[in-house]
């Protein structure tokens, strides 16, 4: 038994690790990248339990990707699968900010071709994702619907609450439209987590004393590193609406107080961007620049943290919610509107983004064949989509 979950471990960890070190474009991107492992390839589940878990991702605060790889990895290997699954997606961006905190600091740009091609690549990446969930979990016309008035939805009211209150609306109407439907027969996206109850009201009351406790701490201890662990945690611990959204929060706490220059904090926001991985990783740049690696790992603890608590709290009882006829009836909704909300992403942030030329657009749909006609892995699609990008910029500017 030993040794089967050590196998098991190592490949929760090569896998995240893989996508670690691939998955470019941000969020919605990398909801496509671990359909594309997880579901497709490793069939670790199926799409209705991935979207069931995207969808109870979007309720929490935190980055929304890596809460979605931690749960996945909670469900495989249980709690030492959602550490390892968390590391391998994260570590690769933190070593790279870390590094770039320490070499360049503020000092210099990111606008150069190859990211270009790398940030082109999140839009075939998101296509191909809707395809397949779309093709799955909105096969009839309510649920197209139902995805429709999300998305546009989501595209008219631009915040993360207006995102939650779509999802609950998308619940109410498959509860509405599905809950005389009869039982299919089949069980789909039934997933063990190998976590018990016990465990997951352990998680909450830690989530909870930490939030009221490191406050009095950071006085109490009247050090740098206190304050990191303050701060992270609890901007790590509210804020909603993805990475982007964590910018002024983490803005408004360290440059006024003198920790680095506005340009400083520009420069690793624009680098967090150009590297693989969650955007919340911007933490090991901000930390490195506070007090070095110390700093650096207390920052990216603090700031996954919560999403770690959070998520260990909540999939034991929605493992078990979810077998209710009436909330099955209402995931119908909530699963469609998902693939509305990735759909509202495609549309803003990540074409608007992403795509500034016809040649910009010609590489895409060249990343668009390799992935859904050609099916070749994305690793390969983001090495030919910025090696495209360099050479567009280096020969049409």
């Amino acid at each position: 038994m030993e040794k089967k979950n050590g196998g098991r471990y190592g490949e929760i960890l090569w896998t995240s690790l893989k996508l670690g070190l691939t998955s470019f474009g941000g969020p919605a991107a990398h909801l496509g990248y671990f359909r594309d492992e997880y579901v497709k390839k490793k069939k670790w589940l199926d799409d209705r339990a991935y979207a069931d878990l995207v969808a109870l991702c979007q309720f929490l605060p935190g980055p929304a990707s890596s809460q979605v790889g931690i749960g996945i990895g909670l469900m495989r290997g249980g709690l030492a699968g959602a550490f390892l699954s968390w590391f391998g997606f994260t570590m690769p961006s933190v070593v790279l900010l870390v590094l770039f905190a320490w070499l360049v600091g503020g000092g210099t740009g990111f606008d150069t071709g190859w990211i270009r091609g790398l940030k082109i690549v999140a839009v075939p990446i998101v296509i191909h994702a809707l395809i397949g969930m779309g093709r799955n979990l909105t096969p009839d016309l309510p649920r197209l619907l139902i995805a429709a008035v999300a998305a546009a939805g989501v595209l008219i009211v631009r915040t993360a609450a207006g995102q939650i209150g779509f999802i609950v609306l998308a619940g109410a109407a498959g509860y509405l439209i599905y809950r005389n439907r009869p039982p299919s027969g089949k069980e789909e996206g039934e997933v063990p987590v190998a976590v018990s109850r016990k465990t997951g009201i352990a998680a909450w009351l830690i989530f909870v004393l930490l939030l009221i406790a490191l406050p009095a701490v950071r006085t109490a201890a009247n050090h740098v590193l206190a304050v990191i662990l303050d701060v992270f945690y609890r901007v790590g611990s509210i804020v909603f609406g993805g990475g982007h959204v964590v910018l002024p929060m983490l803005e408004r706490e360290v440059v006024p107080a003198g920790y680095m220059g506005t340009e400083t904090f520009i420069a690793g926001y624009g680098a967090a961007q150009a590297v693989p991985g969650p955007l919340f990783t911007l933490s090991a740049y901000i930390g490195t620049i506070m007090d070095g690696i110390p700093g650096a790992l207390v920052a990216v603890g603090a700031m996954f943290l919560p999403s770690f608590l959070l998520v260990v709290g909540m999939l034991p009882f929605w493992s078990v919610l979810r077998k209710k006829s009436w909330l099955k009836a209402a995931l119908l909704g909530v699963n469609a509107a998902v693939v509305g909300i990735l759909f509202s992403a495609l549309i803003d942030p990540v074409i608007p983004s992403s795509i500034f030329s016809v040649w910009d657009a010609g590489v895409a749909a060249v990343a668009l064949i390799l992935l859904q006609f050609a099916k070749q892995p994305p690793w390969l699609v983001v090495l030919v989509s910025g090696v495209l990008g360099a050479a567009i910029h280096l020969f049409l500017g």
